[in-house]
């Protein structure tokens, strides 16, 4: 009877074999068309989504051992609603959860409850999707606990300044250190994490950006980058001939200290403010002479003031002869 209407109607509307052909495509494009437009639609659905947490707790794994499932009713595309059907027996989401949105209700067992959950709803069920009520009460996680260990972080760098301007202070790092997770027998021989190799070439401005951390083979880290702040300055040199004393000897004791006189070169911030080189002396401390073998002592440097950046003495090292002896 399908048969005859069919055949009725090709008669009617005057179509051959190929007629038919471009009337099924036609069709199907038609209805592809309204699918797509329907389903590009807002509605308002249940909707069901297994999920996993990933996470930063201090001294837990970073991914959750337990799977929670997420049922809210949402306003979202078609779309959205026709993948969601079933999916509580497919793949989890996984979703990034900041620590502070957890709480912690017994043992390795964390949850994530009341306004932390709007946090996380275009994670959980797709962007453009909005909240109209949560109808599971809790999303519950597991956190077991991991080896781990804080280290510092450990630039590596090749750094060239203009002629005249160099660091005006050490690197500054950010974080300065970090978690390692691992296995003990992996992560006690770490003594820090180095950075990826940081070139700078000419630097004569303060620079400042971000560098990665390299992870180890088999450690998890709690940061995966670190930022990396340098105050530079434009300086001067002054260059100085200071005499040596040895401080605190006993006033019965005398000595004789060769070279007698220090030669002392002084990095100073431009513009000068006066000649710090008139402040600055240099002088061996009588207890390191007594703990020498040999009395050969490195010299230390009192007097420098505030807008010194950097100085070095020429020799590193003198000979302390006592007198009388």
């Amino acid at each position: 009877m399908l048969k005859n209407f069919f055949e009725k109607l090709a008669l009617s509307l005057h179509l051959g074999g190929k007629d038919w052909i471009v009337l099924l495509l036609a069709l199907a494009l038609s209805f592809s068309i309204w699918l797509i437009h329907s389903l590009s639609g807002t509605y308002s659905g249940v909707m069901t989504v297994p999920v996993e947490a990933e996470s930063k707790i201090e001294g837990r794994a970073g991914l959750s051992t337990l799977q929670s499932v997420a049922v809210a009713r949402v306003r979202t595309t078609g779309f959205n609603l026709v993948l969601s059907s079933g999916r509580e027996h497919r793949k989890p989401v996984r979703i990034k959860v900041d620590p502070q949105d957890l709480r912690r209700i017994s043992g390795d067992d964390f949850i994530l409850t009341g306004p932390a959950r709007s946090n996380y709803v275009r994670d959980i069920f797709g962007d453009g999707a909005v909240l109209e009520t949560f109808l599971s009460d809790t999303l519950r996680f597991r956190f077991p606990k991991e080896n781990h260990r804080k280290v510092p972080v450990i630039l590596v760098s090749d750094i060239t300044y203009k002629d005249q301007f160099m660091a005006s202070g050490p690197v500054r790092m950010v974080p300065d250190s970090v978690t390692i997770y691992g296995e003990a027998s992996v992560i006690d021989p770490i003594d820090g994490i180095r950075t990826q190799p940081l070139s700078l070439q000419n630097v004569r401005h303060d620079v400042h950006g971000a560098v990665r951390l390299s992870r180890p083979e088999g450690v998890r880290l709690s940061d995966d980058d670190a930022t990396y702040s340098i105050s530079v300055s434009r300086y001067v040199e002054i260059v100085s001939s200071v005499p040596v004393t040895m401080r605190s000897a006993p006033a019965d004791r005398s000595f004789d200290i060769r070279p007698p006189v220090a030669q002392v070169v002084l990095r100073c911030a431009f513009p000068l403010k006066g000649d710090p080189s008139e402040r600055v002396s240099v002088f061996v401390d009588f207890d390191d002479f007594e703990k020498s073998a040999t009395g050969r002592c490195i010299p230390k440097v009192a007097g420098i003031s505030a807008g010194v950046i950097d100085y070095r003495i020429s020799p590193e090292v003198f000979d302390c002869i006592e007198i009388g002896k």
